[in-house]
């Protein structure tokens, strides 16, 4: 099967490389898929950052199916947003906006001082600004890490996007009942630091919330 063999809703395929970047620069969590040794599926949510053409996932080297992908085994990654749920008429026509892509290819394993860029550059992608403000790794610490890079090529991605409303007309629309989009959102709560730290948020937090921030309401 490729990546082109879309069965349904084939009108929702997006080809802007924009719109996967955005994506997978807005999402933290990905889902690494695979095929293990023995023959069955293995699939784990994973952190993930984007670094240009490249996405860099790592995990502990104790896990196997890891280390199955870090061989060059083919995988899968999948990320997606749900931007709304929309309402209409009919439970059959209820749907959602969402965005969704799938990556699909080789993992590179990286080592030495690779790996150790990697790390920071997933640490940097997911809370921009926390490196430098924690201690560094340790040598055994990344000893025990694996880093992964999955590229980002032509054709070894697909994203899918649905948007809009309902697509009903409200002069058609039975009698009392309400139709509509309802939007929804990733929002940072407030920090809760560990008991006894008296110490203010730092700058990455204050971004991290910001990013999450809930949106204006409409005028």
């Amino acid at each position: 099967m490729t990546l082109d063999d879309l069965t349904r809703k084939k009108e929702r395929r997006a080809t802007d490389r924009a719109g996967l970047d955005r994506l997978l620069d807005e999402e933290l969590v990905g889902t690494l898929a695979t095929v293990t040794t023995d023959g069955r599926p293995w699939a784990v949510p994973m952190l993930f950052a984007r670094d240009g053409d490249r996405i860099l996932l790592h995990g502990s080297t104790g896990a196997g199916a890891l280390r199955h992908v870090a061989d060059g085994a083919e995988a899968v990654l999948e990320v997606h947003a749900v931007d709304g749920l929309v309402l209409a008429s009919s439970m059959f026509d209820h749907s959602a906006n969402y965005r969704s892509a799938v990556v699909r290819g080789p993992l590179v394993a990286l080592h030495g001082d690779a790996a150790r860029s990697a790390l920071d550059l997933v640490s940097d992608g997911l809370l921009p600004g926390r490196r430098a403000e924690v201690r560094d790794v340790l040598a055994k610490e990344l000893a025990a890490t694996v880093a992964l890079a999955l590229d980002i090529t032509d054709d070894n991605w697909i994203l899918k996007v649905r948007s809009g409303g309902t697509g009903e007309d409200a002069p058609d629309l039975p009698a009392g009942t309400w139709t509509g989009v309802v939007p929804l959102h990733t929002v940072a709560g407030e920090p809760e630091p560990t008991p006894g730290v008296d110490t203010d948020a730092p700058a990455s937090v204050r971004v991290l919330r910001e990013r999450f921030s809930p949106p204006s309401p409409p005028r």
